[in-house]
């Protein structure tokens, strides 16, 4: 078991390597659709536990993670607990006629502290990713007017946005609690566009590359509540809500211009268009979810979000295409065979799955994009936990396909990209009762 000085030193170390990682760009492989706005937007979607359950929880009070998906359920934070994570994927991307083959990365997942104030009031703080932009793609073109010249087009991005928060949970009333959180929203996006034209003949080309760097910081709030009844001796029904507030992003922008070669390499000094500030909207969006438990080993859930992304504004010359509203549905849960089981080791484990299906923010020429992925998951408690401290190592697993690859003008042509992904997120969680008085017997 880890002491608290070893825990501690765990929680900065963490906490540099997030920071280093949210400022070098936070994208999990080449996503040609992270062109847009501000990217694959993560979404108020939980941690590893919830990943697991297809990204439900809304609605689901639990004892061992830290309930960051609905700052209300806080209230149920039993002991002081410290939980982080680390995401990896692999990733396919093509369209209807080639494929740009896989890709894979990984990134510290998030932070994540909750400490139990008193029986009625839970708080936590962590950091954990916004959204991340990181794509590269090239293009061949006509040109008018000259029939045997091509156009070139090379496009690239990267970077993203954290999100640090403070979140805290109230019981108020038998039933009814309430919560709401405050986040910091920081990060830069780096985009360029890269256009040549290629003639016969010339085996020299030279790119002139439009460099746009938008540098994003603001505040972001939400509210949230839960409400917990019990039907019988051995089955609760709960039901949560949380509204994150729509958000004005102040953004400093700095585009330059220059010439490189084919390689690369720039020519000449770049040249600066502009070097000026002004503001995002950042849509709001509402989320809902029933859940039933027993308040022992099991629960099933059922979320719902809805995001009105066709009201997104922003100030990029790079990415100004306009967004569509978003909605989100997910069905999930879990099942911990005997929790207090001494002789079998994984009756003691926790089981999850889930499906869950958003519809996607971009709609080119009005065809709808999804985004459908199965979830399951696992968490592992180790055998050396006491009534004071305990660790629990969780394991969430998923495989989404987003997009498709049918025409936009009919046969032939260009058409949409699709992506298939399987994603992985380690996480632990520590928990120990801190700030107990000390007895003498």
């Amino acid at each position: 078991m880890l002491t608290t000085k070893k825990l501690s030193g765990a929680l900065l170390t963490a906490a540099t390597t997030l920071l280093a990682g949210s400022a070098a760009g936070q994208g999990l492989g080449n996503s040609p659709y992270s062109r847009i706005g501000l990217g694959d937007a993560y979404g108020n979607y939980g941690g590893v536990r919830q990943l697991g359950m297809g990204g439900t929880g809304l609605a689901a009070p639990n004892t061992g993670n830290v309930n960051d998906l609905n700052p209300a359920l806080l209230v149920y934070t039993p002991r002081t607990t410290w939980e982080a994570a680390f995401t990896g994927q692999v990733k396919s991307v093509r369209n209807a006629t080639t494929s740009a083959g896989r890709s894979g990365t990984g990134t510290l997942g998030y932070l994540a502290l909750a400490i139990p104030f008193s029986k009625r009031w839970g708080g936590s703080l962590g950091l954990r990713p916004y959204s991340a932009v990181d794509y590269q793609a090239t293009t061949l073109g006509s040109v008018n007017g000259d029939p045997y010249s091509q156009a070139f087009r090379r496009y690239n991005g990267s970077g993203g946005l954290s999100e640090a928060y403070f979140a805290t949970g109230i019981h108020v009333l038998r039933d009814l609690n309430i919560g709401g959180s405050a986040s910091y929203l920081f990060g830069t996006i780096t985009q360029s566009i890269g256009t040549a034209v290629i003639a016969p003949g010339i085996s020299t080309q030279q790119i002139v590359v439009d460099n746009e760097q938008l540098r994003y910081s603001d505040f972001l709030f939400r509210a949230s509540a839960h409400y917990r009844h019990q039907l019988t001796k051995n089955l609760n029904i709960n039901a949560g809500g949380v509204y994150t507030f729509q958000a004005p992003l102040q953004a400093n922008r700095q585009r330059t211009t220059e010439e490189q070669d084919a390689n690369g390499a720039t020519l000449g000094t770049a040249v600066q268009l502009a070097d000026d500030a002004g503001t995002v909207t950042l849509p709001a969006m509402t989320q809902a979810g029933l859940s039933i438990d027993n308040g022992r080993n099991w629960s099933v859930n059922v979320d719902g979000s809805y995001q009105q992304w066709s009201r997104f504004r922003t100030f990029s010359i790079v990415s100004s295409a306009g967004l569509s509203d978003t909605w989100r549905v997910s069905a999930g849960g879990e099942l911990t065979p005997d929790p207090s089981s001494v002789e079998h080791y994984f009756q003691r484990v926790t089981y999850r799955a889930g499906l869950s299906v958003a519809q996607m923010p971009y709609a080119p020429l009005g065809n709808r994009l999804y985004d459908r992925a199965v979830h399951w998951g696992f968490a592992f408690p180790l055998p050396t936990a006491t009534a004071l401290e305990s660790t629990v190592i969780s394991l969430a697993f998923l495989y989404g396909v987003r997009g498709n690859t049918d025409y936009l003008y009919g046969n032939g042509g260009v058409s949409n990209v699709q992506e298939r992904y399987v994603r992985v997120q380690v996480g632990a969680t520590l928990s120990n009762r801190w700030f107990l008085k000390r007895r003498l017997q």
